[in-house]
């Protein structure tokens, strides 16, 4: 076995999350763009090869302990366990109350909120986010230590993050900090902290996000392409904002101005700024499922048991069932690890930054049912597909779900969108879905209006 990170890419294991990187002492590792993903970029010339292997050390893509890791961190006493939600102490609902965080967030305004309450009492010095960069379409990340660099980070990314360099800066910094990744983000994270004493004394708190999948950069060029987007014309760019579920929202053109954040600034008072500068708003369901869900999956996605991020003390997501759904602004569902972050929610709650209320693990669990239930055994699907054909998997200590027929028919068909979301010459096929689905869904809209006017008479 390699003991570098070529044995990561090799197999196809690579989340792209970018903490190889930094841990490498010769800097012998670079993290570049490959195939609309990330990928790290290995000099031999300076690899230690079998005498270092700390980035493989770090590496979540090869596999992780969840059990073990969890129960090394999550050891409070009134600790309890779920299937799918792992070790936990609280499981919550709420929103942040300032209006204007909650509507420009993908749902409450939670993650958004919680720093900026931790930064403004000083107990964090700063926090890892991720922005977009100049471009206004790149993801950046870097150390937020301020409520406007908080907000300026807000909403979803749903293309590859890579975490490089950020940790460092931690590692190397004074103070207390938080790292706001998605599950895998985490899971190296904790990897690196079990190596590097700097860093571990140093990082506070593991923030996590809900996460089904990730997206390759071509699913962002897709919807450019999809709407007439010039990428340089792009002014504003999310996936997700004002309100629930969210809209996507693209501002262009415009020549060479450049606006202040709408997220602290009416969209449409910037659109009348210029005469030229272009709108596009679209509902988050009608854009995400057929355009996102599986043409744009990375490989080692299909592989991912980890929907709650299991190893951060926080993980933060939507809540996509009655009653909570029927909101338009946003409500954020949250699940806490240990009593030092369940203290601190009720602190925020008694100073007045957000609302809070308990919620079971059924309803949560059931709230994600598209995604959760259905994961863990269509990644066991994969992963018997893979061994078939003779191709090493990630390792886990946690059992996966016994795969059905469908998980396997479900993972051969996501495969074959992978395969057309790879080739730019083959979207013409997602075009054509996309417009069968929008004849679906007016269709039972048709009927439903139809049946009801029956009903009536």
């Amino acid at each position: 076995m390699l003991n570098n990170i070529t044995y990561t890419v090799k197999n196809n294991f690579c989340t792209g999350c970018g903490i190889c990187e930094d841990v490498c002492p010769k800097q012998a590792i670079s993290i570049v763009r490959i195939h609309s993903e990330h990928r790290p970029r290995l000099d031999k010339s300076l690899c230690l090869g079998n005498k270092c292997g700390r980035c493989l050390k770090v590496c979540p893509g090869v596999g992780v302990n969840l059990v073990s890791i969890a129960k090394e961190h999550f050891v409070d006493s009134c600790t309890k366990e779920d299937k799918y939600i792992g070790r936990y102490i609280g499981l919550h609902t709420g929103y942040s109350l300032d209006d204007a965080i909650r509507y420009h967030s993908a749902s409450g305004g939670m993650v958004s909120q919680f720093l900026i309450y931790l930064l403004e009492k000083n107990i964090i010095d700063g926090a890892l986010v991720t922005g977009y960069g100049d471009d206004h379409i790149t993801p950046i990340s870097y150390i937020a230590r301020t409520a406007d660099e908080v907000i300026n980070a807000q909403s979803s990314k749903y293309c590859p993050v890579a975490l490089n360099k950020v940790g460092n800066e931690i590692a190397r910094s004074e103070g207390k900090f938080v790292v706001v990744g998605t599950p895998c983000h985490i899971q190296g994270f904790r990897k690196r902290a079990a190596i590097d004493r700097r860093f571990r004394e140093h990082v506070v708190g593991y923030f996590s996000i809900y996460c089904s999948s990730g997206r390759t950069f071509n699913g962002q060029d897709y919807i450019f392409r999809h709407y007439g987007v010039k990428k340089s014309n792009i002014k504003y760019f999310a996936y997700r904002d004002e309100g629930c579920l969210g809209k996507l929202t693209i501002l262009h053109g415009g020549g060479g101005e450049e606006f202040p954040s709408p997220r602290t600034n009416s969209l449409s008072t910037r659109c009348r700024e210029s005469e030229s500068l272009q709108k596009i708003s679209i509902p988050f369901t009608s854009y995400y499922g057929p355009m996102l869900r599986s043409f744009f999956k990375p490989h080692r996605c299909l592989t991912c048991i980890d929907h709650y991020g299991e190893l951060a003390d926080v993980c933060f997501g939507d809540i996509h069932i009655a009653p909570y759904d029927k909101d338009e602004v946003g409500i954020s569902s949250w699940i806490t690890r240990s009593e030092y972050w369940e203290t601190q929610f009720g602190n925020a709650a008694k100073e007045g930054y957000i609302k809070m209320d308990d919620v079971s693990a059924q309803v949560l669990n059931d709230s994600q049912a598209a995604m959760l239930y259905p994961k863990k055994r269509r990644a066991q699907a994969v992963v018997n597909m893979d061994k078939l054909m003779g191709r090493k998997t990630p390792v886990y200590d946690k059992l996966f779900e016994k795969p059905r027929i469908k998980d396997y028919i479900s993972e051969i068909v996501c495969l074959a969108q992978q395969f057309v979301g790879r080739r730019k010459y083959l979207w013409f096929l997602i075009d054509f879905i996309n417009l069968l689905a929008e004849l679906k869904n007016r269709l039972k809209i048709s009927i439903f209006l139809w049946r009801k006017s029956c009903a009536s008479r």
